[in-house]
């Protein structure tokens, strides 16, 4: 007969299991560490995940993830010292700390929620690119950085974004080629990301990087 953890236990690791990168192994492992917690750090840990949606939200700006205590904005929208006039157009939110850990990046973000894939029932319509198009009517942009995924899904995006906002006469560029073909930006290192950003070309441009 199979061995079996108690009813409750597994159910930790069936919740466990679902998290990104977590087999049976280390949702076991996991779950039998998180059983020695006291009493104390158990119920902090229940409190935090009850209360994780109250607390956080997504950017009224960007679409980056925010504290919703604050103003509805997120720490990079509201910082003072940003240069509003550049936007960095990523996928999702998480990409946004990718590019921050480079430490090359001073402007802000619009987060697309994704990409155009039709196999996946992603199109364009799906995006974020209205609430795109009515920042660069409201505030002065000089320069959107198309820093979408290298693969096919995020290359189609990126060029059907380049096209749309051609009429706000504005400079569209995308990272330098140093990130892998077919790879996802959320997973490449920071070293990667800052030469790629700061040797950025324009979509039109085939050949010479333009530095900021």
């Amino acid at each position: 007969m199979d061995f079996q953890f108690p009813a409750a236990l597994q159910e930790l690791m069936e919740h466990l299991k679902g998290l990104p990168g977590i087999g049976k192994r280390s949702a076991e492992r996991m779950a039998l560490a998180i059983f020695q917690w006291d009493e104390a750090r158990l119920a902090a840990w229940s409190e935090n995940l009850r209360t994780l949606h109250e607390k956080v939200g997504v950017c009224t700006q960007c679409g980056n993830l925010a504290d919703h205590t604050g103003n509805g904005l997120c720490y990079i929208c509201d910082s003072p010292v940003r240069d509003h006039s550049i936007l960095c157009v990523v996928e999702e939110a998480p990409q946004i700390r990718v590019i921050e850990s480079s430490g090359e990046f001073k402007g802000l973000y619009h987060v697309l929620g994704g990409r155009i894939a039709p196999l996946e029932g992603k199109f364009a319509e799906n995006l974020n690119i209205l609430s795109l198009e009515k920042r660069l009517q409201e505030t002065p942009v000089r320069e959107i950085i198309l820093a979408l995924s290298p693969d096919v899904e995020g290359q189609a995006t990126a060029v059907y974004l380049s096209n749309r906002l051609q009429p706000y006469q504005v400079r569209i560029t995308r990272p330098a080629r140093g990130l892998p073909a077919g790879s996802d930006l959320t997973y490449a290192d920071a070293a990667t990301i800052a030469i790629a950003m700061n040797a950025r070309v324009a979509m039109n441009e085939t050949g010479d990087s333009t530095n900021e």
